[in-house]
């Protein structure tokens, strides 16, 4: 039995020196340049742009977003002792088992979430993703309650 993939050229050195952007031999490669993109939002759903791209109302928009998602409240998952309480729980979005002294939050509508997952998914749409309640809606009738 033999390498089918064998070659008589040897190695493959050449296939790379040979490509677009790489070194001679024997000289260092070219220097990584990675420029971090900055924070992107999504102004209305299914469109994304970076934060200097965005108008003075987006802005605006956004920022009373974040305003509205920080007051939701937020906790850490503990299943608790009784064994009904110990059902397999898992957040929605990742489909991630919630584990013990997971950061949590929770929305009007009662359903828990990863704080990360659930904040990343209120930036985009502003609804529960098991009931689709519109989150806004609770929040600020709550707010006129009190």
């Amino acid at each position: 039995m033999g390498n089918c993939l064998f070659s008589q050229g040897g190695d493959d050195l050449s296939l790379l020196n040979d490509s677009e952007g790489g070194s001679l031999p024997g000289e260092p490669p070219p220097p990584y340049q990675h420029t971090p993109p900055g924070p992107v939002f999504h102004p209305t759903p299914g469109e994304s742009r970076s934060a200097s791209q965005l108008t003075e109302e987006e802005q605006i928009r956004i920022a009373q977003r974040i305003g509205l998602i920080q007051h939701l409240p937020k906790g850490v998952f503990n299943p608790g002792s009784d064994p009904s309480e110990k059902k397999v729980k898992e957040c929605v979005i990742c489909m991630m088992d919630f584990e013990y002294g997971d950061p949590i939050r929770f929305l009007p509508c009662l359903h828990i979430y990863h704080l990360d997952c659930i904040d990343t998914w209120l930036m985009r749409s502003f609804t529960c993703p098991s009931c689709m309640e519109p989150v806004d809606a609770a929040l600020l009738s709550s707010y006129e309650t009190n």
